[in-house]
């Protein structure tokens, strides 16, 4: 039995064997135990890069950041690109599949949710697995939920506390929930170029003004 094995057998439904069983299960606790280490004691950069590396199965670049905690329940289904920054409180649900491209920022607490169940009361314990495939340079903001299947383009900008259910275009910023484009990343940006229009930084400050009055 391979953890390829296991990761294919995720996405189907055909029955499974006890070895299958018995071998996913260390592969879920290995996580554990690996998330264990990492959350609870002090670490240095090279030493989270090892730890991760041992997480995922995969070896990573020099280039990685990150700050704990972070929480995956299984791992060996994530794959990062160089010069990704991954923010404290992320938890990833990688069973079906997580790909982050070259030069992505991961905010604080973003969820990455590869796992939906099975609408039918009855059958609500089925799971059902979609990838998540964020592109090269793309920025997600603190609390964002990404949902399964969701594909997010080069260059784009997932706003703070987005819940996206829809692939995201090329540079573009999104935001809201569920998530909708609220404008395009010109090609040429300006200094002091905001992910905001000016119309919705004003209803921002709007908003801070009346909560402060009251």
């Amino acid at each position: 039995m391979t953890i390829e094995e296991v990761i294919e057998g995720f996405g189907t439904e055909k029955e499974k064997s006890p070895e299958y069983g018995t071998y996913a299960n260390e592969l879920f606790q290995e996580a554990v135990r690996i998330g264990m280490e990492m959350n609870t004691h002090y670490h240095t950069p090279e030493e989270l890069r090892g730890l991760m590396s041992r997480l995922i199965g995969k070896k990573i670049d020099s280039s990685f950041r990150m700050f704990p905690p972070f929480y995956t329940d299984f791992g060996k289904n994530i794959e990062i690109g160089e010069d990704v920054f991954i923010n404290s409180g992320c938890h990833f649900q990688d069973q079906g599949g997580i790909r982050i491209g070259d030069g992505t920022l991961i905010g604080h607490n973003v969820i990455l949710a590869t796992i939906n169940h099975d609408l039918n009361p009855k059958n609500n314990r089925k799971n059902h697995y979609a990838p998540i495939k964020i592109g090269a340079h793309v920025w997600i903001g603190s609390n964002a939920t990404i949902l399964p299947g969701v594909t997010i383009g080069d260059y784009a900008v997932v706003a703070a506390g987005a819940v996206v259910v829809r692939d995201v275009p090329s540079m573009t910023v999104v935001g809201g929930v569920p998530a909708k484009v609220l404008k395009v990343i010109p090609q040429e940006i300006p200094q002091g170029y905001s992910c905001l229009s000016r119309e919705q930084e004003q209803v921002g400050e709007r908003k801070v003004l009346h909560e402060k009055a009251v």
